[in-house]
């Protein structure tokens, strides 16, 4: 979802109406893999679809599934509303009257205490409504514009407690079973925009980008960012107890970061956003990536589109190491007109460099999509999936939903959150619509599971000989997961490679999950009723 919000590595009405949107394509198609099941991932998937009927054992099957990593996520979107709650009461700040905003005190005219959630239960009922989707009926709001307005209601608590947010999101993460997060971070905006408004515009982005790195100006906004992760990390290990007996499971978790930029924000703002990302990128291991926020149908949104593109054109000549991941096609026809929906996702791929994008939901739209489907599949263009948050923001799901049709035409797609606290979900409820809604089976959902962990930009080698086969490498081919170690070959790659070696913790999850429920793929006997000697029913 793309709107501004503002942290590691845990070892370290809607708007519109469905009737005017097509059917996709046939739910549960998949090109990834056609050789056939054996052994204990037979009888999982058997198991799976004997469950399929019933919602609360599917359910418990699905949050014990492996899942790999979250992609596509946004800090404090991602954090529970209650936890938020807690932290604004915590830090006595104040519930402005009609907006609903967390502000310092004193309390304005009208206001509340945030602390009166302590004790009003009513009270705090209202606020988690207000800041999250919890209970949302569209009327003469729609999901869409409910949904945005969300983020600066709890702006402050976000920006005050990245560390503790990151605790609880990487516990949630552990606990259902995924092994990586990439997660969306805004650094220092008022010093961005400072440093912004002295540069001013140049359309020569080159003599913009020389101004900018003349002085050290940036370079203090980089180090700042770098500070501000490190009290982050710092908070983060405290809150999860790391290092200790009682230690959390996010603490297991590898987490890396990806630096928003805000596309609503004037030019020149919006290119020093995206220099800071990219020179984070260039000095810390800890960023990977860079991305633009925001709701993309908004007016400044729509008007720059094309400049924003050719801003990452020339940052990408200029730091072709880091990868770039978009919010892209997050539109649908009456959000915005015809000719807004001919070629965001195309202008991504194609001017903007994208690796990976972000909702993809007007792809039917776009100028020739067949063409523009190919070449996606061609450059291995994933598609980070988040299927809740499309059907809250853009009343988009089911076969309405081009889930299918990405997967039919080979393009890699990953479940994803998106802001999972929000949406009042969780990466589990993903995969359950993934099940549900498109038909997946076992073997699929395995499937995105492993293509979620090696789209991400971990660094190092990858376990698999090829982007989607998942075989592996030859130095790990003879050697089981989940066995008690690997042979010295394959220890060495997964000893090099931090991308391999959670891809490999994976794996030996994965034989660990077939191995319960495989067990339970034959359905105990039937008992028998009845006198003796008559038939079982």
């Amino acid at each position: 979802m793309s709107h501004r919000r503002t942290l590691l590595r845990g070892t370290l009405a809607a708007v519109l109406c469905a009737a005017v949107l097509p059917a996709w394509g046939t739910p549960g198609r998949d090109r990834q893999r056609t050789a056939p099941p054996t052994g204990t991932e037979a009888a999982t998937a058997a198991y799976m679809e004997r469950v399929r009927s019933d919602r609360r054992a599917l359910r418990a099957f699905l949050h014990a599934l492996p899942k790999g990593a979250d992609l596509h996520n946004h800090l404090g979107g991602a954090a529970p509303t209650e936890l938020l709650l807690d932290l604004a009461a915590q830090d006595g700040l104040c519930i402005e009257k009609g907006s609903l905003r967390a502000v310092p005190p004193p309390c304005p005219a009208g206001g509340r205490p945030a602390a009166d959630v302590r004790e009003d239960r009513a009270f705090h009922r209202h606020l988690v409504r207000a800041w999250s989707m919890q209970d949302f009926l569209p009327g003469r709001e729609s999901g869409h514009d409910h949904f945005f307005a969300t983020f600066e209601k709890f702006e402050r608590v976000e920006t005050r407690h990245m560390g503790r947010l990151l605790s609880e999101i990487a516990d949630r993460a552990a606990r259902q079973h995924q092994f990586y997060l990439e997660t969306m971070v805004t650094h220092a905006t008022a010093g961005v925009a400072a440093l912004a408004g002295r540069a001013g515009f140049d359309p020569d982005l080159s003599r913009l980008r020389a101004r900018l790195l003349a002085g050290d100006g940036l370079r203090r906004l980089v180090d700042r960012a770098r500070a501000a992760t490190d009290r982050a990390v710092a908070e983060f290990r405290t809150a999860s107890r790391c290092g200790t007996r009682l230690a959390h499971p996010g603490c297991g978790l590898e987490v890396r970061f990806i630096t928003q930029a805000d596309r609503s924000a004037a030019p020149e703002q919006v290119f020093t956003e995206l220099l800071l990302g990219f020179e984070l990128a260039r000095r810390d291991p800890r960023f990977v990536s860079v991305n633009l926020v925001a709701p993309e149908d908004g007016a400044v949104a729509l008007r720059d589109y094309g400049l924003h593109m050719r801003m990452l054109d020339r940052l990408h000549t200029w730091y072709p190491r880091v990868p770039v991941t978009l919010h892209a096609g997050e539109l649908v026809p009456g959000l915005v007109g015809r000719e807004e929906l001919r070629s965001h996702i195309r202008q991504a791929v194609l001017t903007g460099h994208a690796r990976r994008i972000g909702h993809g939901v007007d792809i039917g739209w776009e100028d020739d999509p067949h063409e523009l489907l190919a070449t996606m599949a061609a450059r291995r263009v994933l598609v980070e999936t988040p299927l809740t948050s499309n059907a809250q923001i853009l009343g988009v799901e089911g076969h309405r939903h081009p889930f299918a049709l990405y997967r039919e035409h080979g393009v890699p797609v990953a479940l994803a959150t998106d802001d999972e606290g929000v949406e009042r979900s969780d990466i589990t409820a993903e995969y359950e619509r993934a099940a549900t809604a498109h038909r997946l089976g076992y073997r699929a959902l395995k499937d995105l599971a492993r293509t979620s962990l090696e789209y991400g930009f971990l660094p190092g080698r990858s376990l698999w000989r090829d982007r989607d086969g998942f075989t592996a490498v030859s130095e790990c081919a003879h050697d089981r997961p989940g066995a008690p170690r690997p042979r010295a070959e394959c220890a060495a790659v997964l000893a090099a490679s931090p991308k391999a070696a959670v891809q490999w913790k994976q794996e030996c999850a994965f034989a660990r999950f077939e191995d319960r429920f495989a067990r339970r793929a034959v359905p105990p006997p039937r008992a028998v009723t009845g006198r003796v000697g008559d038939a079982a029913p």
